[in-house]
C-alpha cells in the first residue's frame, strides 16, 4: 500500500501517496466544497438522473473523500458506497479530508474495486458508478482493462451513467478509453480537458437518450442552484468536444 502524506498551501490541503503527485484537494474553510474541476465534472451524472429515495451511487477510489461528502451533504435520497482498497485512504478522508463516518446514506468497502465490480451481489445495483483510482505513480488509471469497464457496466441499472477520470496526454487514455467505448457500446461522451491533463469521460446504459442542448443547460441550472456546483459550462463543453452532437445530445 502506499504511503499517506499531505501537504498545504493557501487554504487548501492536498492528499499524496508519498510523492509530489496531487491524488485530491479539499479547500479547509469549506470541506464539503469539490474543489478541483475534474472532481466536480464526476458528478455529471446528475445532468441525466434524478435523485430519488433509494438510489445507488457507487464510488470506486475514495481520494479525499469530495464526492462521498459532497452527495452526503447535497444528495440525501442516495445511499453511496465508497471501494477503497488503501486502509490508510479510508483514516485520512476521515481524520484529515472530514469525511463522515459510515451511516445509513454512506458505506465504506475496503475491497479492491476490480474485485467489487465482477461480484454478482453488485449486478444491476447502481444508478450511477464513479472511477478515480491512481496509485503513486499516477501512470495511468489502476484499473483499465476491458474486464474492468464491462464489470462497471454490469453492476450499472438501466438507466445507468458511469463518470471516469482519465489523463488525456497519457499512453493509457486510448487504452481506457478504447475500453470504455467497447463495453458501453460507444455511448460515450467526453468533457474538455481540465487542470493537469485530467479529462473526465460519461458512459451510458440504458435507453436512447435524446436530448436539446437548451434542455442540459437548464439542468445545470437547476444543480448549480441546488449544490452550488459551478455547471454553467459543462453544456458548452460537452457539445464543443463531442462530434455529432452540435444539433441535438444523442447518445
Amino acid at each position: 500500500m502506499e504511503p499517506v502524506t499531505f501537504s498545504e498551501m493557501g487554504g487548501i490541503r492536498y492528499l499524496h501517496f508519498g510523492t509530489d503527485l496531487i491524488q485530491g484537494a479539499m479547500r479547509i474553510r469549506d470541506p464539503d466544497e469539490i474543489y478541483l474541476e475534474y472532481n466536480q465534472q464526476m458528478m455529471a451524472w446528475l445532468l441525466f438522473l434524478e435523485t430519488r429515495p433509494g438510489m445507488r451511487v457507487a464510488q470506486l477510489g475514495l481520494g479525499t473523500g469530495a464526492l462521498a461528502k459532497f452527495q452526503h451533504r447535497y444528495c440525501p435520497a442516495i445511499k453511496t458506497t465508497v471501494v477503497e482498497l488503501n486502509p490508510a485512504v479510508i483514516v485520512a478522508a476521515r481524520s484529515m479530508f472530514l469525511t463522515p463516518d459510515d451511516d445509513r446514506r454512506l458505506e465504506t468497502l475496503q475491497e479492491d474495486a476490480k474485485v467489487f465490480v465482477s461480484s454478482k451481489k453488485y449486478k444491476h445495483h447502481f444508478d450511477a458508478v464513479q472511477v478515480d483510482l491512481y496509485d503513486a505513480i499516477c501512470d495511468g488509471p489502476a484499473a483499465s482493462s476491458l474486464e474492468f469497464y464491462r464489470g462497471c457496466f454490469e453492476i450499472l441499472k438501466e438507466p445507468g451513467v458511469m463518470t471516469v477520470n482519465l489523463f488525456s496526454r497519457h499512453k493509457s487514455f486510448d487504452i481506457n478509453l478504447n475500453n470504455i467505448c467497447e463495453a458501453f457500446d460507444n455511448r460515450v461522451l467526453l468533457f474538455p480537458e481540465s487542470h493537469d491533463c485530467n479529462v473526465v469521460a460519461i458512459a451510458f446504459k440504458g435507453p436512447k437518450l435524446e436530448v436539446q442542448w437548451s434542455d442540459v443547460v437548464k439542468r445545470a441550472k437547476v444543480i448549480s442552484a441546488k449544490t452550488g456546483l459551478p455547471t454553467s459550462n459543462w453544456a458548452a463543453g460537452l457539445r464543443r468536444a463531442n462530434a455529432r452532437q452540435e444539433g441535438l445530445l444523442n447518445i
